[in-house]
């Protein structure tokens, strides 16, 4: 596969002059890729990490998870930006996803094994840290590689990630929810072999960078900063962040909401219930995904999908909250996914149309994923005050109320329809 060199301007300057055949091979990759990065969020996020916890500390499961999602996010935002970094120095992006997706087995197998808090705290900022070098590489394949009429059509491709992967990542650890150790080896290997199976059937030019090839961490660390200072990318910054943070308010406690606050058959475990509703959202979300994104390309209308997006999700949270039961919840994550779906249909193309800087996308991805792992840190502390202050109820309309919000916040942005 044929890569453009990268120079000066902005990011659309440097879309790749990739074959249709060629593009239409990393499209499926990129979905691949994206699907195991996912599950292993989904399946330790949601599922393993929650009954890890609230099985050392069962009386104090809800701050206690609070804590570690907090302190490994934290890891996440540091990572992301690093290692985005490191790849724009490097010119290459396959070795960064080779390594971050080999070092995930270690990371894993580490986090299945210690039994305290303090010791899975340690072990999950490890296994943020390696999954955000991954991260970090294969979400800048698209602004590389991808023409920018055609990244409504990527930006699919790396959406379906979210609702393939959590899927398969929830179902993977409800299958080994009494062997968390078996669980977390699956999703390690699973990413693993994503990051083998994309490195070895691409093929990336090294991207050539004008003028100083090796910029001191001073004049990284003033990069970071002038990123933030372009008008569009800036509010693309805020508006993926509070969504992210009304998403993971909900999403990171949704084990705990399913035990302790929805009305479930008598039949039905908070672990399966989980496992049934998240494929549900997930066909929402791939109906949301394969319908917006190649609409968005044909009108050109990135903004019009995220405007539908907000409308979506914030009825979607009402839901449970006048209906605390396993059908509310039902017809919560379908509308929901349907919303968030048409969301991740068109952000990547958003996001990549509005970079400063062509020859720093990596970098610049990175600055704007601290918006994917910065409300993250917030979010369990957020959510675990909601919660004790106002119950599951509050924590709904608020997380819904942050999502519309971040869907918004795109409106101000000039340079995109």
């Amino acid at each position: 596969m044929s890569a453009q060199i990268l120079t000066g301007g902005g990011a659309e300057a440097v879309a790749p002059a990739t074959t249709g055949g060629s593009r239409r091979s990393l499209l499926p990759l990129l979905a691949t890729g994206n699907s195991a990065m996912y599950a292993v969020y989904a399946g330790v996020g949601g599922v393993l990490l929650p009954l890890q916890v609230e099985h050392i500390a069962p009386h104090d499961k809800v701050a206690m998870l609070g804590l570690v999602s907090g302190v490994g996010a934290v890891f996440a935002a540091l990572f992301n930006p690093i290692a985005g970094a490191l790849s724009d120095r490097s010119g290459r992006r396959n070795p960064w996803i080779l390594a971050g997706g080999l070092l995930a087995v270690p990371a894993l197998l580490l986090l299945g094994a210690v039994n305290s808090i303090l010791l899975i705290a340690i072990a999950w900022c490890i296994g943020q840290a390696v999954m955000n070098v991954y991260q970090a590489a294969i979400t800048s394949v698209v602004p590389d590689r991808v023409p920018a009429e055609r990244r409504g059509a990527a930006s699919a491709a790396v959406g379906l990630g979210l609702p393939i992967g959590s899927t398969l990542g929830v179902l993977i650890a409800n299958r080994f929810s009494g062997h968390l150790a078996t669980g977390y080896l699956i999703l390690g290997v699973l990413v693993a072999a994503a990051a083998l199976l994309f490195t070895g059937l691409t093929r990336e030019t090294p991207i050539r960078r004008d003028g100083d090839q090796h910029p001191t961490l001073r004049g990284q660390a003033a990069a970071f900063a002038d990123s933030l200072r372009a008008h569009d990318f800036r509010w693309a910054f805020f508006g993926r962040g509070l969504l992210i943070l009304g998403y993971f308010s909900i999403y990171g406690y949704q084990l705990y909401i399913l035990q302790d606050h929805i009305s479930l058959p008598h039949s039905l475990s908070p672990g399966s219930a989980l496992a049934v509703l998240t494929p549900i959202s997930s066909v929402a979300m791939l109906i949301s995904i394969a319908i917006c994104g190649p609409l968005s390309d044909r009108w050109d209308a990135r903004k019009r999908f995220v405007g539908i997006s907000a409308s979506i999700t914030g009825l979607a949270v009402l839901i449970p909250v006048f209906s605390p039961s396993f059908g509310g919840m039902i017809a919560f994550s379908v509308i929901n996914g349907l919303g968030f779906g048409c969301y991740m249909a068109v952000d990547m193309a958003l996001v990549t149309l509005v970079l400063p800087r062509a020859e720093d996308a990596a970098r610049d991805m990175g600055v704007l994923n601290i918006a994917n792992a910065g409300p993250q840190v917030v979010a369990p502390f957020i959510a675990s005050l909601l919660v004790t202050i106002g119950g599951y109820d509050t924590l709904f309309v608020v997380g819904g109320a942050f999502s519309v919000l971040g869907a918004l916040s795109v409106r101000p942005i000039r340079s995109v329809r």
